[in-house]
């Protein structure tokens, strides 16, 4: 398969293949996370939730080479100084890869250090974000931006994933975050769609 073919569940494997490599602990959150426990639904957007160091940078280089990828080297270290995020771009594809600088705050730190080792054969085998965090995270994009597809995301999982989710931590953090009355409505959601 050359680079130019890549798909989204490729690029995925590919990207968690290299930070495994380089010893870079992360997570694939987002809406792959979203999808892996819950229903698939298109996205051109691969987000990872990374501990990265400038030291790993010009093997980021190495591994998205220029012209099938577009990775500013100049970003990514400020990213990582800043603790913000970059992207690095599959120019065929369009693909583009959120890379997310963990922070340093106590949730991030935890959002990074839970997670699953989720395998589904064909497509990734790969550490993904909590279903949890994966809903806590949502819940505050739901907060800034508004978008429903964040809430369908989370009722999704949360009807899927049913007994397996750890309500009472989401119900801790939704306070901790300030996002319990967004919480409190997906759950009013749930509530109202169960029969």
């Amino acid at each position: 398969m050359s680079p130019a073919d890549l798909t989204p569940f490729q690029l995925l494997q590919k990207t968690a293949n290299c930070f495994e490599r380089l010893g870079v602990p992360y997570r694939v959150v987002g809406s792959m996370a979203s999808m892996a426990y819950s229903e698939a639904r298109l996205t051109n957007d691969i987000d990872f939730l990374v501990d990265l160091q400038e030291s790993h940078i010009a093997e980021l280089d190495q591994e998205f080479p220029s012209p099938d990828f577009y990775l500013s080297t100049t970003a990514a270290a400020e990213a990582i100084r800043t603790r913000h995020q970059f992207n690095i771009i599959h120019v065929p594809s369009g693909l583009k890869l959120d890379i997310i600088q963990r922070k340093e705050t106590p949730f991030s730190q935890l959002d990074i250090s839970l997670g699953q080792r989720l395998s589904n054969p064909g497509f990734y085998d790969a550490w993904f974000g909590s279903p949890e965090n994966i809903i806590l995270m949502k819940l505050r994009y739901y907060q800034e931006g508004g978008s429903e597809k964040h809430l369908r995301d989370i009722a999704s999982i949360l009807l899927i994933q049913k007994e397996a989710i750890d309500r009472d931590y989401l119900t801790h953090w939704a306070e901790t975050l300030g996002v319990t009355t967004e919480w409190k409505l997906v759950q009013q959601r749930i509530n109202k769609a169960s029969p």
